[in-house]
């Protein structure tokens, strides 16, 4: 694909995440998770600690900006923007994928953003298809060329099948993100793009020594959706929507991560997160830290630098303030605060046999 329909492509997903329907009909399945409230939680605002480790690094805040786009004219202006907002936060930053790199070095720059982030995480980005598609090294040298601290490796099935020109094998991945493993020394994130990680992709994940992973989960934007819009192929077009709400719920995937990788794997927790609530039921369910996209882009869209840094103050507030109500002192005391859990998410887990 040439670097001119790659950044058509890319920028049309912006414009379309950005513009149309794209959610998931049914939400993210934190809103069933219920965190009782204490009302003597014999705790001070200002000694709340939110700081974790990531990557091997200090987090301010268990918060990451996560891959949106790569390749888009936009992509430049946002990676630099959000990278240099992520620095002055203390919080992990993706950049979209590095793919059009491959065949285009002369976007490097795109995605140079060391200089932005100089001592924070800051991941690069590669669809798992390109793994088999392209020599480990290559990859491998994605990483490098921009300085990241490791790179985020997306998983995304149903997306390609609902392209015209979409990926039609997927044989291998695995094998791929093992070798990728190997030549990185465990510097890799796995993640999916909307539809979460089932048991049995995580016991897979687990049996080759993935340390990090995104669930990246059903309820927040769908990229078959997404593609319904773009799609001028009407079958494909429709397909995209009968699609639209496939996948396995956020709040599902991340109990289902902890319960089978245990301690051994970080989780990120991403998929229609909102608030700073949502950030603290998704480290209780068992993440280590939550993940942002489509509202960061759409406050950057709307206000630029100013937006995003307005919504970040937001949701650590919100995230401090459950902590305070919960009599979590600090962001690991968050995964054994008393909760229930209702509804849908309930369902998920009696029938999957967890309660």
């Amino acid at each position: 694909m040439s670097r001119t329909d790659i950044s058509r492509r890319k920028s049309e997903h912006l414009r379309i995440v950005a513009e149309k329907d794209v959610e998931h009909r049914e939400p993210s399945g934190l809103e069933d998770v219920r965190l009782l409230h204490q009302a003597l939680p014999e705790l001070d605002f200002d000694e709340l600690d939110t700081s974790t480790e990531f990557f091997g690094k200090r987090l301010n805040s268990p918060l990451m900006i996560t891959s949106m786009t790569g390749g888009a004219d936009f992509a430049e202006e946002l990676n630099h923007g959000l990278a240099a907002i992520a620095a002055r936060r203390g919080i992990a930053f993706a950049v979209g994928s590095q793919r059009v790199m491959i065949g285009h070095p002369e976007v490097t720059p795109h995605f140079s953003v060391r200089a932005k982030i100089p001592v924070g995480v800051l991941l690069g980005n590669i669809g798992a298809v390109q793994l088999v598609e392209h020599p480990i090294d290559v990859i491998a040298g994605l990483v490098e060329t921009i300085e990241a601290d490791g790179i985020c490796v997306h998983l995304n099935a149903g997306q390609e099948l609902v392209q015209l020109d979409g990926n039609r094998k997927f044989r291998g991945l695995l094998d791929g993100i093992a070798r990728l493993l190997d030549a990185l020394e465990g510097k890799v994130l796995v993640k999916e793009t909307g539809a979460g990680l089932s048991p049995q992709t995580l016991e897979r994940l687990e049996a080759i020594g993935v340390p990090y992973i995104d669930v990246a989960g059903a309820g927040g934007t769908s990229w078959t959706r997404v593609e319904s819009h773009r799609e001028s192929n009407d079958f494909l077009a429709g397909s995209g929507d009968v699609f639209g709400d496939w996948g396995i719920p956020t709040a599902v995937s991340v109990f289902a991560a902890r319960r089978i990788l245990g301690e051994r794997v970080q989780i990120v927790a991403s998929g229609g997160l909102i608030n700073g609530l949502d950030a603290a039921r998704a480290i209780a369910l068992g993440a280590d830290v939550a993940g942002y996209a489509r509202l960061v882009l759409l406050a950057f869209l709307d206000k630029g630098a100013e937006g995003v840094e307005r919504y970040l103050d937001s949701l650590e507030h919100e995230l401090k303030m459950t902590m305070l109500m919960t009599g979590a002192t600090n962001v690991s005391q968050l995964h054994d605060v008393p909760r229930v859990y209702l509804g849908r998410l309930h369902q998920w887990l009696v029938s999957l046999g967890w309660l």
